[in-house]
């Protein structure tokens, strides 16, 4: 059971860090160029949205840096979990339309799973106490 938590951690730190560095480059050219940024499936538009993906993807690879040096998993676990309900509510619990057809569901249905997969392996499983060595007495 351990190698199989310790790769769903390993899996979570990737994907999470590549989905933060992606809404970062996003929001961070978004700000810099003249067209606003507009994603259906998020609840805010035009300039809140890059300044809530910028603060998202900052938070993301804050707490990510941190769960890797062994701190405040726990807070990794929080900003996975409520990227997948984001997710989640974005793509399949409100009145978002897949305009490409079958290819946009398919892209969608496989990052929201992603998401699933990586806020499971983020989660902070307790350790086991360390065996105490004591030495024997004759």
């Amino acid at each position: 059971m351990g190698i199989i938590k310790g790769l769903l951690r390993i899996f979570s730190y990737l994907f999470e860090g590549a989905l933060a560095l992606f809404a970062l480059a996003i929001s961070l050219m978004s700000l810099r160029g003249a067209s606003e940024l507009n994603l259906g499936f998020l609840p805010w538009t035009g300039k809140p949205l890059s300044y809530w993906l910028l603060g998202l993807a900052l938070v993301g690879l804050f707490t990510l840096v941190m769960a890797v040096r062994g701190t405040m998993r726990a807070l990794f676990f929080l900003w996975s979990l409520g990227i997948f309900v984001l997710l989640v509510k974005g793509f399949f619990l409100s009145l978002y339309r897949f305009t490409g057809g079958a290819v946009n569901f398919k892209a969608a249905v496989l990052l929201t799973l992603g998401m699933l997969v990586g806020t499971l392996g983020s989660f902070p499983w307790p350790r086991k106490p360390s065996t105490v060595r004591r030495p024997v007495r004759y």
